[in-house]
Formats: structure tokens, sequence, C-alpha cells
């Protein structure tokens, strides 16, 4: 009998980070720390540290001791799950608060680990290395909602501008404000009339990082009935983000439409989390708002790597890793990655840098589904590879990979099978994603999944055509059901395509 995992990455040791936030305390273990993390343990209490703070000046008794409890399990969770290490962050509410000392002294004690108290500014930097880690080639700012405070900071690829604070986290406005909604506005543009750096970002992108925010997502998705439910890389309009927000900040959000998808303990912050973005926005007047599910914590181990690690690309890392753990032939899938590059060159089709990226990562994984019956081999990559923990990619991009792996499978003249994901890619990504399942579809009877045929195959134009050259050594590969996926790509290309041996 195999004990040992497989379906785990070998060699990695699972590490732990612990965030104490003004609303929230969250314990993560990831498999490892590497360019495209996975988790694999994800829990958090809501205990409301900073809940009356702008007031008192104090954290929350009841809340410290529901933070304390959390924290004692944390750390035998992490313990449980094999961590090699454990990084505690802390935020806003416990470097604010005149008990923050020795409830972090009394946190130590319990954790038996040091606890950094960020400040403000390295808050807001490790909120600008998650963006950095998370998205290919950011330009815009970042802004970071927790619950006692909000930051900001510039993004420009890996270049990172100045960031500031703002007391404007969802539970002190709620605080400062007394719950009046109207108060609360009032206080979000005192406060961010200060932000000047937001003047910079007219017409970039506005990054939303945090949990309230992410909830407002959710509800965005659930009102709309947008069909891709991954939080990362969700993005909304300028225009129709203003809309949405003012709805959600003049409050009675119980009635409003998805409502049922957020869960109840985290909609008392929704109007105030909609106020400070909303307020945000319309100083900045940005392209559109892009929802990040990576933020401080995610920053923070992006800052452990080294500067080979960190220039990697996220989504081709994480879909090489799942090609090692899913596919025949890890090696296959690496060959028709390049070879299928050759071949959009050689059909006349050029491509973007992100759609070469794209095409690339749909090639790693484009085995990952062989365990299911072959009857359901299709579906299950379209649903794996379109809900996948996947970052660096866009909404679109995500559509495109799941569909060449679903016409990979179920072939080229196969109806979409999802019409509503099929919309999110653009005509001409579904376009692509056709062609690009061809060229799997040609290489697949060839090799049977397995490294060693692929780089014995060409594109030679001719005068007539474009032939696909086959070296001597491996023409007894050639026959009936390769010549047949050939003549289906020429029809879908408008091509005269033809097998010759070399």
């Amino acid at each position: 009998m195999i004990s040992a995992a497989q379906g785990r990455v070998q060699g990695r040791q699972p590490a732990a980070v612990i965030d104490i936030g003004s609303n929230s305390v969250r314990l993560v273990v990831y498999e490892g720390v590497n360019r495209s993390p996975t988790v694999l343990f994800n829990e958090k209490i809501l205990c409301g540290l900073g809940k009356g703070l702008a007031k008192t000046k104090k954290l929350n008794a009841k809340a410290v001791q529901s933070a304390l409890r959390a924290l004692r399990r944390f750390r035998a969770l992490a313990d449980q799950a094999g961590a090699v290490s454990l990084d505690v962050l802390a935020t806003a509410a416990a470097r604010e608060a005149e008990n923050g000392s020795q409830f972090i002294k009394e946190a130590e004690a319990l954790l038996k680990e040091p606890i950094r108290v960020l400040s403000g500014r390295e808050e807001a930097y490790y909120s600008a290395l998650g963006i950095i880690s998370g998205f290919h080639d950011p330009d815009g700012i970042a802004g970071d909602l927790g619950g006692g405070s909000l930051e900001l900071v510039d993004v420009r690829g890996r270049q990172i501008g100045d960031g500031i604070t703002l007391p404007l986290g969802g539970l002190r406005l709620q605080d400062m404000s007394d719950g009046d909604l109207d108060a609360a506005a009032g206080i979000a543009r005192k406060h961010l009339s200060t932000a000047k750096l937001l003047t910079n970002g007219r017409g970039r992108i506005f990054y939303a990082v945090g949990g309230t925010w992410r909830n407002l997502a959710k509800l965005h998705m659930s009102a709309t009935h947008y069909p891709l439910h991954v939080m990362h890389h969700y993005e909304i309009s300028f225009d129709e983000a203003q809309r949405f927000l003012k709805l959600v900040a003049a409050g009675d959000v119980d009635y409003m439409r998805g409502i049922e998808d957020v869960s109840k303990n985290r909609r008392a912050l929704l109007s105030y989390g909609a106020i400070a973005l909303l307020e945000t926005i319309r100083l900045m007047r940005p392209s559109k708002v892009v929802f990040s599910a990576l933020g401080v914590r995610e920053g923070f181990l992006y800052s452990l790597l080294s500067e080979r690690e960190q220039l990697e690309d996220p989504l081709i890392s994480a879909a090489d890793e799942l090609a090692v753990l899913r596919a025949r032939s890890p090696a296959y899938a690496r060959e028709l990655a390049d070879w299928s590059g050759e071949a959009f060159a050689a059909l006349g089709y050029d491509e973007t840098e992100d759609e070469k990226r794209y095409r690339r990562a749909a090639c790693l994984v484009a085995d990952i589904s062989w365990r299911a019956h072959p009857d359901y081999r299709g579906s299950q990559a379209l649903n794996m590879i379109s809900n996948a923990a996947f970052v660096g990619i866009d909404h679109p991009g995500r559509a495109y990979i799941a569909l060449a792996n679903f016409f990979r499978h179920e072939g080229i003249t196969h109806s979409v099978a999802d019409p509503e994901l099929s919309a999110i890619a653009s005509p001409r990504l579904l376009e692509y994603s056709r062609i690009l399942a061809a060229i799997m579809r040609i290489t697949y009877p060839f090799s049977a999944s397995m490294a060693g045929v692929v780089p014995n195959l060409s594109w030679n134009p001719t005068s007539d055509g474009i032939d696909l050259v086959v070296q001597k050594a491996k023409a007894d590969l050639i026959g009936d059901v390769p010549e047949g996926r050939l003549q289906q790509l020429a029809r879908l290309t408008g091509k005269s395509l033809k097998i010759v041996v070399a």
C-alpha cells in the first residue's frame, strides 16, 4: 500500500503565517515558500480586536480573550500540519492600542514565537508585494482595507512607491461615525483628501485587498449572476463600481440581491467598506477596480524568496506544478508548451505576451484529467482549470485555458460546454482556444502523451501550404488518426496542411 502523500510537491516544507488583524485573526499553512504557494490549511476567527478602539484607545477585552484562545489553537494546528516555520504578523489594532503591547506579550508566550507588529508603512509595503506576487506586471494603486486601517501604495511592475496608512478600516469607520453612514462618508472624504498619491492613479487600476472588499466582490458576483466564482482578478469597471458601491453604502444590505452568499458576520461592515472604496475611487478615478485574493501574508512570503524566484511567472509555476502532480508526463507537457508556440507562428497567428503565457499554461495542464473516465475528461478539465487557485491571470485568460482543454478532450467541433464561461473569453481567445486544442489533438496520437516525440515534429511553409514534417525515426507513428486530426486543424484555420517525412 502506498502511504506517502502523492498529491503534494516533494521536498516542500510547510510554512505557517498568522495574521492578527483589527477584525480577524487568521492562520494559513502553505505547502511551502515558493512563487505560487498552495494553501494546506486556512482558518480565521472574527475576534474584533479593534472594536471600539477609536473611542477607548484600547483593545476590546472580550476580543482579546477570543484572540488568545484562537492563537493557542492556531499554534497547535500549525504543529499538526507539520509547519517548519511560523511567522506572526500584527497590524493596526495591536500597534495603536494602549494595551496592545500587553496583548502582544501574552500572545508571544502562547505561540512561543516573536510577533512582528507592522508599522503602517510596512503594512502598505507587504500589501504592495502581495499585488506584485499575484498579478503579472501590475500598474496602479493597491489599497488594503483592514478592520482598523486602509493602506494605499503605488505599484508599477516590481516598483513600489511610498505607502500611506489612513484610519479608515471598517471597524474604525463604524466607531468614528457612531454607526451613521453619512457621517462615515464625510470622515472617509476628509482623510482621503490627504492621499495625494491617488491623483497618480487616474486611468490606471485600483487593486482592492482585504476581507470586506472581497465580500463586496462576492456580493457583486452574486447580484449579477457572474458565472465564474473566482475572487482573484475579478474586475468591475469604474462606472459600474460607483453604481454598485452607492447601493451598498446606502445600507439595507440584508435586502440586496445575492446577500445570502455573504456570511452574516461579515455583513455589518459591508456598507463601511463600500464607503471607503467609493470615496477612494472617486478621488482616483481608476479605469477599473480589480480584486485581489493576495495581500499582506502573501506579500510577506514573497519577500522571503530569492530574486530569481521572485522573477518567476506564478501562472507558469503553478501550471507546471499541476503537471508534475497530475499529468502522465510533465516532460511531454513542457515539450507541447514549446512546440505549440512554433505551431501558432507557422499558422500565422500572432500572440500578445499574455496570450503566449496562457497558451503555455494551457499546454502544461493539458493532461491533468487523464485519470477520469474518457467521457468526462473534458468537463473535469474545464472545472478544474476554471476554478484553480491560479494567480497572474485574468478571468478571460482563465476561460481560454479551460476551454482549450475542454475542446482538447471533447473535440474542436463540440458545442461550448459552458456558454457563460465562453462569454468571459473574448471572441479572439475563444477562437484561439479551438486552434490550440486542435494542435494538442495532433500531438496526442503521435506521442501517447509521453515525452520524446514532439521535438521530432516541425512545421515547414511551402508554396502550396504548410507541411508537418516528421523525422524519419518517428515515421512509424504516422497513421489515420494523426492525419485526420491534422485535417481538422486545416479546416479550422483554412490552411492547406499535410504530413511529410523528413
